[in-house]
């Protein structure tokens, strides 16, 4: 009997562990809003042409999130994740100053 109860604590324990990846999945789909604190800390905008070049001198034309390292989208997506802004996606064509070219 004690197998028994083995099992089904188990098996509540990786029924609940599936819900909780769903839950959040679906959470990573929320997109990066430029007015977060995080975003406009690192000058985030959902469109890389919208950079302010003054302030952000580094910044380059072409660069955008689809083309950094730290993007966690595959090619070709519209928006992906970003270690930076965990649980939210970020647009592909975005850019924020801790773009870093992909080796």
């Amino acid at each position: 009997m004690s197998r028994n109860i083995q099992r089904r604590v188990f098996l509540m324990t990786v029924a609940a562990s599936g819900a909780s990846l769903s839950a959040g999945h679906a959470m990573a789909q929320v997109a990066v809003d430029e007015k977060d604190a995080q975003a406009a800390a690192l000058g985030y905008v959902a469109e890389a042409k919208r950079v302010d070049a003054k302030k952000y001198p580094k910044f380059a034309t072409g660069q955008n999130c689809a083309n950094c390292a730290l993007y966690q989208g595959k090619a070709g997506d519209k928006a992906g994740g970003c270690p930076l802004f965990a649980g939210k996606q970020v647009a592909a064509a975005g850019w924020c100053s801790a773009w870093a070219k992909k080796a």
